[in-house]
């Protein structure tokens, strides 16, 4: 309920910090904020990537502070404080991955804080989120802005028709498209290995449809086309 201006203001005698900053900027936040936790301090992160900012925070925070990884899924394409709005939370999930070394109690604040706002919480190791999220997040936006962006290249008459009679699933990519460049940038950078290993997948399915089309396979595509019927 207050606003500082300073990093030791911000956390001095806090109970429980919640780091809210785009993945690239983790590290530097929480280089400034170690010196100034107090003992038993929580700490938690709402980035979509886990793996390395917990190497990060392993490094860098002082013992008797629990870090817990936090990711909670919500939000739009729009970012900033201003994109907030009431409910933004409710009835999503947040995924936790923390250390088994921290204490259950604060684990237990944690999940009741995300609770609080309407949170489902699950936990799971944080290589699994990081592959997870790979392929439910971090792909489908790298394919968006490769499309998208392969429109933005396309000569001018041709790029204004297919903008004029774009139908709503063009129109999804360009909105998932207009998401905050630096932000994806970031978490494509770090969580790098996982996104390298779901593309690999991905590419080789994308192969095989293109075979498919072009041998005019009609039951691979029926086949494909049925069992991606979620």
């Amino acid at each position: 309920d207050k606003v500082v201006d300073n990093y030791e203001s911000a956390v001095n005698q806090a109970d429980l910090i919640v780091i809210g900053v785009p993945v690239a900027a983790f590290s530097n936040v929480i280089k400034k904020i170690s010196p100034h936790l107090k003992k038993d301090a929580i700490v938690t992160d709402v980035g979509s990537v886990k793996k390395s900012l917990i190497r990060i925070a392993e490094k860098v925070l002082p013992d008797k502070i629990d870090f817990i990884p936090g990711h909670p899924i919500a939000g739009t394409e729009k970012s900033g404080p201003q994109s907030g709005f009431k409910g933004l939370f409710k009835n999503g999930y947040c995924i936790l991955t923390p250390s088994s070394k921290i204490k259950k109690e604060s684990l237990r604040v944690v999940i009741k804080m995300w609770n609080l706002v309407g949170m489902k919480v699950d936990t799971m190791e944080a290589d699994y989120h990081d592959m997870v999220l790979a392929i439910t997040s971090h792909i489908p936006h790298i394919i968006a802005y490769s499309i998208v962006g392969t429109v933005s290249n396309l000569e001018k008459s041709i790029k204004k028709e297919v903008i004029k009679y774009a139908a709503s699933g063009f129109k999804d990519f360009t909105r998932i498209a207009a998401s905050d460049p630096v932000m994806w940038r970031d978490i494509l950078l770090l969580n790098k290995k996982s996104i390298l290993n779901m593309l690999s997948i991905f590419k080789k399915d994308l192969a095989k449809l293109e075979q498919a089309i072009k041998e005019e396979d009609s039951k691979f595509l029926y086949n494909l086309f049925s069992k991606t019927r979620l």
